[in-house]
């Protein structure tokens, strides 16, 4: 009889009932095939490939338009061949005589508020210069107006014993002490393009 109920037993049966063996219980939840599910499992909502795939896009296409947006001229930026300041949007355009813009480009304006909106010419050019206080090496200054204690103008980013005093990936920040920094390529672009008396047109 022993031996029966024992052979019942292994067999799933006893006393014409079925015994189905319960998974050891640890606290985590058990799924219905009896593989353990994750502690939050039934708090996750699935999400299908599709559905990433259509937001990563979505995405995409928002951060194109913005994008395409920044690099728009503002309508208040003058008319003519004119070099273009943003001061809230730390961006300069270079615009030709038909009010085409030939460049744009994210740049560093001042940290402080020592730059006026308005129509400025440019008025002295260097292609080396120092900062002021020897606080750094420059090229391709362009000036067109005056602050409180130096000229202002564009330029590339200054090196100061021998390091760039910001990076390329921090354009677009105000970083200077009173000057536009610019990527080497767009400071020769610049200088290329500012001939003595050039419109230099700065806006909010």
């Amino acid at each position: 009889m022993l031996l029966a109920a024992s052979l019942l037993t292994s067999a799933g049966l006893y006393g014409g009932m079925e015994v189905i063996a319960e998974p050891v219980a640890n606290g985590r939840p058990v799924a219905d095939s009896g593989m353990k599910l994750g502690a939050d499992a039934g708090a996750r909502t699935p999400v299908w490939p599709h559905d990433s795939q259509r937001e990563a896009a979505i995405d995409r296409h928002v951060d194109a338009r913005t994008a395409a947006a920044e690099k728009v001229l503002p309508d208040d930026s003058g008319t003519g061949r004119r070099a273009v300041f943003s001061i809230s949007r730390q961006r300069v355009w270079i615009v030709s005589a038909a009010d085409r813009t030939r460049r744009t480009y994210p740049v560093s304006g001042s940290i402080y508020d020592n730059l006026e909106p308005g129509t400025y010419k440019v008025f002295s050019r260097s292609e080396h210069a120092r900062g002021i206080d020897d606080s750094g090496r420059m090229k391709w200054f362009v000036r067109f107006t005056k602050g409180p204690r130096a000229a202002i103008g564009f330029h590339n980013i200054p090196v100061d014993k021998g390091k760039r005093v910001q990076t390329r990936a921090q354009l677009g920040t105000p970083l200077s002490h009173g000057c536009i920094r610019q990527a080497e390529p767009d400071a020769k672009a610049m200088w290329r393009f500012a001939r003595l008396g050039t419109k230099v047109v700065v806006i909010p």
